[in-house]
Formats: C-alpha cells, structure tokens, sequence
C-alpha cells in the first residue's frame, strides 16, 4: 500500500541540501526534505558563556523558530521562536550537534546555529538536524583550512528522522498529515558509526510493544543512513573533505 504522497513505507521524501544559501553567516544550508524546508544558519564568535571560560573549550548553542506563515495558519512572531515548543526544539539541535563536534578543539569560540522553518510539512527538528549539520561542517571546515583549527574538529555526521506508526504499519520520515495520524512517532538522531544521541518517542494511542520499536529504530536507521550519504555528497560538491567518517 502506496503513502499519500506515493511512497513507499520505507522510503524518504526527497531530500535536497542548498549549501551557501546566504551570503553572510560562516555555514549556510537550505535544506528540503518534501514540503518542509529549513534554513540552518551558524555565526561563530570568538566568546564563550562565563561558565565555560575556565575550560578553554568552545560551545555550540541552536535556536529554532516557525515563521508566521511556514504553517497552515499564521504563527504569531513571539510563538514562533519563543514558545514552549520552540525551546525544546532548539535544545535538542544542540544537543545533537555537539555530538559532532569536538568542543575542546573549537577553543574560545560560540557556534550558533540558527534554524529557520521556511515551510513546515512534518519533520521539522529532523531536517533542522540534519542540515544544521551541513551549516556547522561548512563553518568549521572553512576555519580548519584557514589554520584556526585543528583537522580532527569535526568528530562525526550526525543526522536526524522521523519514524512513525500509522494503520498498525511503521513509516519512515513522516509528512504532516501522517504525523498528525500517527498512532505512534518517533524522533531519532544517530551519528554516522551507528550511535544514538536522541530518541523522542510517544504512543499518540495505544502504547506500543518492544517489537514495534525495534521496527521503528531500524527503520530510522536505515532511513539515516541514507541522509548521512546526502550529507557527504553535498558537502564534498563544497569542497569540505573532513567529518566523513
């Protein structure tokens, strides 16, 4: 049985990565992944929070808001970065993303990542991951080349997808109309040997069995194993030759 847009249960929407969507910020990636599509900025800054002076490591730190329209109705300005949601969200950016990163390495420096929900189709922390990586390997890389800092920097691709539950069936990376149906969803972040950082997961209505989560970690496996390609291709179309490990 096909999926509303066509799919199969196992198969991503396309994906598509646009690397320096913007001129100005130090890593910048448009990335689409079906209807939703996020711009994941980073701007580094030579300072750290206080309490991370006395280490002489660096910090990585995300935000995440919805524009006023990238939803079907109009998301207030204030909600959109700064609601509830949204803070979750952007602690679980970066958490994910300095799994990638060595931050003893980046010394007295702050990445921030800026994520940006353009348009929202299901899967927006996902995609937020998953091209913030992109933003950060850019902005990183750019200052490995120009001797700021040391090649091993980056340590690992991290990615992100969705994975739900649907008419007793389990499906990989979730529109909008499906995770709205969702019986069960998933979040699922994994670094490219394999590694959890973060799985989110709720049973909507019936609670699920051990078995149906084994289907559904594999299933994000599979499907992150697929991003993690997309990532090394878009990255290597940019010149970045590291963090493919």
């Amino acid at each position: 049985m096909t999926r509303i847009d066509g799919r199969t249960d196992d198969e991503l929407r396309p994906v598509r990565f646009d690397t320096d969507f913007i001129l100005y910020p130090e890593g910048s990636v448009l990335v689409e992944m079906g209807g939703t599509r996020v711009l994941c900025n980073v701007s580094v800054e030579e300072k750290v929070p206080a309490w991370r002076e006395a280490s002489g490591g660096g910090w990585l730190t995300a935000e995440y808001a919805l524009l006023p329209r990238s939803t079907h109705t109009r998301t207030p300005r204030s909600a959109g970065a700064g609601g509830a949601r949204s803070q979750e969200v952007r602690r679980l950016i970066g958490r994910a993303l300095r799994a990638a990163v060595d931050l003893d390495q980046v010394g007295l420096h702050t990445l921030t990542v800026d994520c940006d929900v353009l348009q929202a189709d299901g899967g927006t922390r996902t995609a937020a991951i998953t091209g913030g990586y992109v933003a950060v390997a850019l902005a990183l890389w750019r200052m490995i080349e120009g001797g700021r800092l040391p090649s091993d920097t980056l340590l690992t691709p991290v990615a992100a997808v969705s994975v739900g539950v649907l008419d007793g069936r389990p499906l990989l990376d979730l529109c909008y109309v499906e995770d709205a149906s969702a019986e069960a969803d998933l979040n699922v972040v994994m670094t490219s040997n394999g590694r959890f950082v973060e799985v989110q997961g709720t049973a909507e209505g019936s609670p699920f069995d051990r078995s149906m989560l084994d289907q559904l970690l594999n299933l994000a496996d599979s499907g992150i194993q697929q991003l993690l390609r997309y990532q090394q291709e878009a990255l290597g179309k940019a010149g970045v030759r590291c963090g493919s490990h």
